[in-house]
C-alpha cells in the first residue's frame, strides 16, 4: 500500500511537473515542496550560461541547497564539474536520482555525482571553484519575506559572497540596500512573471549594480550604480501609447530607461505605467493604444462600454485599490455585447482615471 501511494504521488507529480520541466518530467524524481521551489530550467539554464562565460571550461561547481536538483542539471549541462548538498536526505536522493535520469550524450549516467546530505553552513568549500546557494525561504508557517530568517541565515549567505564566485538565488523582493555595495542583483523574468532575483559576488557581477533580464529571450537592462544615481524620469499627461515595463524591470528600479527608450513621461512619478506620443519598440514593456481618458468613476465607465457594445473586459491597475475581478464584474453587469477592451485604472499625477486602451501586437508595424 504504501509503494502504491508513493508511485500514485508520484505519477501525479510528473504531470503537474511538465509545465516547468517539459517532456523530461517523465523520467524525473519529485517531492510536492521541491518541485514547487525548483528553479525553472529557462532560468537555471541562463544563470549557468552566464556563469560559465565567466569562469574557467570544467570549472568545478557546489550546489550547497540543491532541492531536486534543478540548477545542478543546468550547471552540468553549461560544462560545470558538479556536486550537490541539501539538508534532507530523500531530497538528496532525488536530486541524484534526477542528475542519473537526465543525461545527453556529452553527459553519461556514470558521470553522476552522488548529492550528499549535511549542513550547508560546515560543507568544505576548499576545493571549489563556484559557490550556488538557494536559501530555504520557508517555515512551517508559510513563505518567509525576511531574509534573515532564510534558512541558512542572511549572515552567511552575506558572507558566502565576499568570496569571488558565489550567486545566490533569492526572493524578488530582497532590499536593493541590503547585499554589499559590490554584489550585483539580478531580476528575472520569464514571459512576464518574475521569477527571482539573483545576487552575484564581485568577482561576478562585472561592476553591474542592478540587472533586469527577461527570457526566454535573453532582453537586459543594466545600471552600474545604486539607486540614488538615477535621474527621476520626467511626468505628465497620457499620450497616445501606454507601456506597462515588467516586472523585473520595476524590482530592478530601471523604469527610467523604458521611459529613456520611448521618449515618454511617467503618468505618476510613484506608478510604473510610461505613455508616449509615438510608438517605440521595446522588449521591456508591452505597449497599449490608448483610446479614452477619463476621471474614474464606475457609472460613466459603465456606460462607455456599454455604448461600445463591450462584454469581454480585462481590468489592469497600478496604484490602485480596486480589485480587477470584482470590477469587471461590476462594470459588464447587464452587459450584451460581444466586443472585447481593456480598463487601466491608476493615477495620473495623484488623480484616479480610468484609461480604454487596445493591446498592440510586438510584431505590428511600428509597434
Amino acid at each position: 500500500a504504501d509503494h502504491c501511494a508513493a508511485a500514485l504521488t508520484q505519477a501525479r507529480l510528473r504531470e503537474r511537473a511538465v509545465t516547468k520541466f517539459g517532456p523530461a518530467a517523465a523520467g524525473m524524481w519529485f517531492t510536492p515542496d521541491g518541485l514547487e521551489q525548483a528553479t525553472h530550467p529557462v532560468v537555471a539554464a541562463h544563470r549557468a550560461a552566464r556563469l560559465a562565460a565567466a569562469l574557467e571550461p570544467g570549472a568545478t561547481a557546489l550546489d550547497l541547497c540543491c532541492g531536486i536538483g534543478s540548477d545542478l542539471l543546468a550547471l552540468r549541462a553549461a560544462g560545470f564539474a558538479v556536486a550537490g548538498n541539501d539538508s534532507d536526505g530523500l531530497t538528496a536522493a532525488v536530486a541524484t536520482a534526477n542528475l542519473a535520469a537526465v543525461t545527453t550524450d556529452d553527459i553519461r549516467s556514470e558521470s553522476v555525482v552522488t548529492v550528499t546530505v549535511g549542513d550547508a553552513q560546515a560543507a568544505d568549500l576548499s576545493t571549489t571553484d563556484l559557490v550556488f546557494l538557494d536559501p530555504a525561504r520557508r517555515s512551517a508557517r508559510g513563505r518567509v519575506f525576511d531574509p534573515r530568517s532564510y534558512s541558512p541565515p542572511w549572515s552567511f549567505v552575506h558572507d558566502l559572497l565576499a568570496r569571488p564566485a558565489t550567486v545566490a538565488k533569492v526572493a524578488p523582493g530582497i532590499p536593493h540596500e541590503l547585499p554589499a555595495p559590490d554584489v550585483g542583483i539580478e531580476w528575472v523574468s520569464l514571459r512576464g512573471e518574475v521569477k527571482e532575483a539573483a545576487l552575484y559576488s564581485a568577482g561576478l557581477a562585472g561592476g553591474i549594480r542592478r540587472r533586469a533580464t527577461l527570457l526566454p529571450g535573453g532582453h537586459t537592462l543594466s545600471a552600474v550604480g545604486p539607486d540614488s544615481e538615477e535621474v527621476a524620469p520626467p511626468v505628465g499627461p497620457p499620450g497616445r501609447w501606454l507601456y506597462e515595463p515588467d516586472g523585473a524591470v520595476i524590482r530592478a528600479h530601471l523604469v527610467g530607461a523604458v521611459v529613456e527608450a520611448v521618449n515618454g513621461r511617467l503618468l505618476d512619478p510613484t506608478i510604473a505605467y510610461v505613455t508616449a506620443d509615438a510608438p517605440v519598440a521595446t522588449p521591456f514593456a508591452p505597449a497599449y493604444e490608448v483610446t479614452d481618458v477619463l476621471p474614474f468613476a464606475v457609472p460613466r465607465l459603465r456606460t462607455l462600454l456599454r455604448e461600445r457594445g463591450v462584454g469581454v473586459l480585462t481590468v489592469k491597475k497600478r496604484g490602485s485599490s480596486i480589485v480587477p475581478e470584482q470590477l469587471r464584474r461590476e462594470l459588464l453587469r447587464g452587459s450584451k455585447g460581444s466586443a472585447e477592451a481593456t480598463v487601466v485604472i491608476t493615477r495620473v499625477s495623484g488623480a484616479p482615471t480610468a484609461l480604454v486602451v487596445r493591446p498592440v501586437s510586438r510584431t505590428s508595424p511600428g509597434a
